[in-house]
């Protein structure tokens, strides 16, 4: 009776936050600067048509897909590392693509919003390359993946070392600051149709790897010494959730870039709904990290619409503020994080 329960309520906090989902996304289609009216004379106009078709579906769709991708990256590092405060940027992945952008406007001149595609195609390759490489390096450092306390701080190093070296970038070529600092805050502002496709193919990918690998994420929640009584190759295992872990982050950040506290985020709301196995866990922190990032989006195109607030920014804020009264709140209780 107790796991019928149980399940009852991950299928429903599922069902709501797909159709949630769903509310938003067709909200989204009326968010712009023409408001409503795009959509409403749609049917007969083809510029309302393509500004809704071409422009809105696939940005509100694409920062669902990022979202998601970075709520499914949340859930495997916090499980990986047995630690509540790891995200998805924690083996230097956002240094790495925020170094690799900065190395391609440099080389190359142009602005991270540049309508071009080809430009626009050369800063997306580089951050997905960059974030990759950076997590390479830090398993080089670590050694591989089998000490987590050894990969976590080789992480950090990464981390603080990239963004130096970007830091550098930005002081001796002062006028990629401004197209930088677009990449460094995240936007939803470019993702078109090809972008949405490459998320969730990608999406899809590691959903389903990560659910397979979600046993291992189980033991290790037990201790590192049950997970290898359990007879799993934690090697090995490790391993592909790294890759797991830096294909997710990688495609969103390409896309978005560094769209901060949702990966942190998603997995921690859905713990405070319902306690459940990996398993559901990841599948349920894509989907609220979804959420979470096209809710923001949308907010970040109306609050001062015409303009646009970025939404990084927003999603620091709102992820901040939340993380805040939570550590207060389990703090009154005499919990932990």
């Amino acid at each position: 009776m107790q796991h019928s329960a149980h399940l009852r309520r991950v299928l429903l906090l599922g069902a709501g936050l797909l159709v949630l989902g769903a509310a938003l996304l067709l909200f989204g289609l009326g968010i712009g600067s023409t408001g409503f009216q795009s959509l409403l004379s749609a049917r007969h106009d083809p510029i309302a048509l393509q500004i809704v078709w071409d422009i809105r579906l696939p940005r509100t769709l694409g920062a669902w897909l990022a979202g998601a991708l970075l709520g499914l990256a949340g859930a495997v590092a916090q499980g990986l590392f047995r630690n509540p405060l790891a995200d998805p940027y924690l083996l230097g992945s956002a240094s790495g693509a925020s170094l690799a952008v900065a190395l391609a406007l440099m080389l190359f001149g142009g602005s991270v919003t540049s309508t071009q595609w080809v430009m626009r195609l050369g800063l997306t390759g580089a951050a997905f390359v960059g974030a990759v490489a950076a997590v390479l390096l830090t398993l080089t450092l670590a050694r591989g993946v089998q000490q987590t306390l050894r990969l976590l701080l080789a992480g950090v190093i990464v981390g603080v070392v990239l963004g130096a070296a970007k830091d550098l970038i930005t002081i001796a070529s002062a006028d990629i600051l401004q197209a930088l600092q677009g990449f460094v805050l995240g936007s939803t502002g470019l993702v078109g149709w090809a972008a949405c496709a490459v998320m969730a193919a990608v999406g899809a990918a590691c959903l389903l790897l990560a659910w397979a690998l979600a046993p291992v994420l189980d033991g290790l929640a037990l201790g590192e010494a049950t997970a290898r009584s359990l007879g799993l190759p934690l090697g090995a295992m490790r391993a592909a959730l790294v890759a797991v872990l830096a294909l997710a982050t990688g495609a969103a950040v390409a896309q978005t870039g560094l769209i901060a506290f949702v990966g942190l985020a998603a997995p921690h709301l859905v713990r405070s709904v319902v306690k459940t196995t990996h398993a559901r866990l990841i599948v349920l922190s894509a989907l609220m990290g979804g959420l979470l990032l096209m809710a923001a989006d949308l907010l970040a195109r109306w609050l001062i619409a015409p303009q646009e607030l970025p939404v990084g920014v927003l999603t620091a804020v709102l992820g901040g503020s939340y993380l805040l009264w939570l550590m207060h709140r389990r703090g009154a209780k005499g919990g932990g994080l």
